[in-house]
């Protein structure tokens, strides 16, 4: 009885030294977490940080249900190790908050990281080793919300807007309409076509990703699977972007020009971005029912 409320005492003295490692550094970085929340507010190339929070906290809730472990404290090795990633973190903030020689959007990329860092170092201080390495994803999966530096993005965008003129092209070909390339620009007759920033697609394309880790990490057990998966996100978002172009291009030369400026082309990102997810789901059931099945004759519990 003494033992089970010397645990019970333990894990709660854990838990607020973890509440308040939280709490230090909501108050430290808030302004990097509130322009943070602005930034994906206001730009759709970060709309997918506004998930990022709520999705690691159910995943780390999710995983949490299955982990019986009692080992909830650090050894001295842990805290040693955590302590190291807290001076990391709080040496990030200070210089994203002080220096003077780095852009705003660097600054505020290093202020985030630092943050992270923080919150990962503060579970591997209080709860240990094992339980980083048990909520390795979710915890890995906070580093989303560090926003990408502008000339990240821009080249980010730059080769998602070249790749989807590639596909694009190809499509065209592919349905008979003749089509040529130069750069961003597409040539189909009686059509000039640029893919513009607007036509990368940047906020789709980020979300089809997190939607694919977030899949692959509750439905696939091995790895080379999960990281397979994906890989194929990023081909399979430019696929999605061509697929969009040489179907209002099509219907705008072919239907009616109307299509063109029609509410296909300025509102049915989501009806390409749902297909794109469909094909994710295929592929992930065919991923999924390639696994080997685990059996209880193969279960550690019960083959002793």
């Amino acid at each position: 009885m003494n033992r089970n409320i010397n645990y019970a005492l333990t894990k709660r003295n854990h838990l607020l030294v973890f509440a308040a490692l939280v709490a230090v550094s909501v108050v430290f970085w808030w302004d990097s977490v509130v322009a943070t929340f602005r930034l994906g507010l206001s730009n759709e190339a970060y709309t997918h940080i506004l998930l990022i929070l709520p999705l690691s906290a159910g995943l780390i809730y999710i995983d949490s249900k299955q982990w019986r472990s009692k080992n909830w404290f650090a050894t001295r090795s842990a805290r040693g190790l955590g302590a190291g990633l807290l001076i990391l973190a709080l040496g990030l903030g200070c210089y994203a908050r002080w220096g003077s020689v780095i852009d705003i959007d660097l600054r505020l990329t290093l202020g985030v990281l630092g943050l992270v860092i923080w919150w990962i170092a503060s579970v591997i201080v209080c709860f240990g080793i094992e339980a980083f390495r048990r909520f390795l994803f979710p915890l890995c999966f906070l580093f989303l919300m560090v926003p990408l530096p502008g000339q990240v993005l821009i080249r980010i965008v730059e080769f998602l807007q070249l790749q989807s003129a590639l596909a694009a092209r190809i499509l065209f070909r592919a349905v008979g309409i003749r089509a040529t390339q130069d750069g961003i620009m597409l040539y189909i007759p009686n059509l000039d076509i640029e893919v513009a920033r607007e036509c990368s697609s940047i906020r789709s394309s980020l979300m089809l990703v997190v939607s694919t880790l977030v899949l692959a990490h509750l439905f696939l057990r091995s790895w080379w699977r999960k990281l397979l998966l994906v890989a194929l996100a990023v081909p399979l978002s430019v696929a999605k972007n061509g697929l969009r172009i040489v179907t209002i291009g099509a219907l705008g030369t072919c239907v009616d020009p109307g299509y063109l400026n029609g509410n296909l082309h300025h509102r049915g990102g989501i009806v390409f971005f749902g297909i794109a997810v469909f094909v994710m789901v295929v592929l992930l059931w065919i991923l999924r029912r390639s696994e080997p099945r685990i059996t209880e004759s193969s279960s550690p519990a019960l083959s002793g």
